[in-house]
């Protein structure tokens, strides 16, 4: 398993944010907005299209991503989710099974546009968990 990185979760100004935080930590930003993302998935209206969908800094083994929540400002609590980053498949449906037990599913493991195998959930304590297993190209 690969290490924890948390995923924060913004009102609208996830860019401003994670160009702040690049500043402080130096690194790489990648940044997609939902106008960049497939349309069936997305489907941004005029006002949401320059929002983050997904943005991920990264600077050696230093991770943080983030996104405008795409239902509005976040409630306090929800701002961040937990992303672990598996090393395959199995692993990511073995956890979310585990960790999905008495919790709520949000989204479920299935491939993305973005290359990877992926599933949301809240466990049974509230907490958001994200699970990312990057596939081969």
């Amino acid at each position: 398993m690969k290490p924890l990185t948390p995923y924060l979760f913004f009102g609208g100004n996830c860019r401003e944010a994670m160009t702040f935080y690049k500043d402080c930590f130096g690194g790489e930003l990648q940044v997609m907005t939902y106008e960049q993302g497939p349309e069936e998935t997305c489907a941004p209206g005029e006002a949401e299209k320059d929002r983050i969908m997904h943005a991920c800094l990264t600077n050696g083994d230093f991770v943080l991503m983030a996104s405008d929540n795409p239902s509005g400002a976040p409630n306090n609590g929800d701002q961040v989710s937990i992303t672990v980053n598996c090393e395959s498949t199995d692993e990511t449906d073995a956890l979310f099974k585990a960790l999905g037990d008495g919790g709520k599913v949000v989204m479920p493991p299935d491939n993305t546009f973005w290359g990877a195998y992926f599933a949301m959930l809240t466990d049974k304590y509230g907490f958001n968990w994200m699970l990312n297993c990057q596939l081969e190209p």
